[in-house]
């Protein structure tokens, strides 16, 4: 098993490397996103989040956060896990495929002026990007999450979050801690 003390060192110095280097190259990025956010929100528009996977259980707390509350009281915010139905999740594999299951929730659910964001650690989900696209079509913002260079969705969005590094793990990391900033952020327009 190896020294238990050597894997805890080592996870915890790159997740605080990456946290300050990521503080470093996004913090304009994530405050234009939070404008972007803060604007929809206000103008009664809603925000529709999606992700595979850990990206998944990202989108649901997520949302969870803006419909219920981060920190303090106030009224509920329009947010729409895109992961979050099972029923959907099945179905839409079923009877077209899985690169469209988040697209044609974005078809049903999203308006002009709304916001799209999808989270995917290495940019190349086939159905987020998919899914941002149908987006983009239909007039809404379009915000990704990534790690790595982006991939292939950031350019496909408005903005892209990208954290500089390939580890899943800490890209997810970053990407929970990027999401509390914005609820926070968030909370203070409201």
């Amino acid at each position: 098993m190896g020294n238990v003390s050597n894997f805890i060192d080592d996870s915890f110095s790159k997740s605080r490397e990456l946290n300050e280097l990521t503080y470093v190259k996004l913090s304009a990025d994530v405050k234009a996103v939070s404008r972007t956010l803060v604007s929809a929100l206000r103008n009664g528009r809603k925000v529709l989040i999606c992700g595979n996977g850990g990206s998944a259980s990202d989108a649901n707390h997520f949302a969870a956060e803006l419909v219920c509350k981060f920190r303090k009281e106030r009224r509920a915010l329009p947010a729409i896990s895109l992961t979050a139905n099972p029923s959907t999740m099945t179905a839409i594999p079923n009877d077209y495929d899985f690169e469209r299951v988040f697209s044609r929730q974005v078809e049903a659910f999203g308006k002009k002026g709304d916001v799209f964001i999808g989270i995917t650690t290495s940019g190349n989900s086939k159905n987020v990007i998919e899914a941002a696209r149908k987006a983009t079509s239909l007039g809404l913002k379009t915000i990704s999450f990534t790690g790595n260079k982006g991939g292939k969705i950031k350019g496909f969005c408005d903005l892209s979050l990208i954290v500089p590094s390939s580890d899943t793990a800490r890209i997810q990391e970053m990407h929970i801690l990027i999401i509390h900033t914005l609820c926070d952020i968030i909370e203070a327009g409201f």
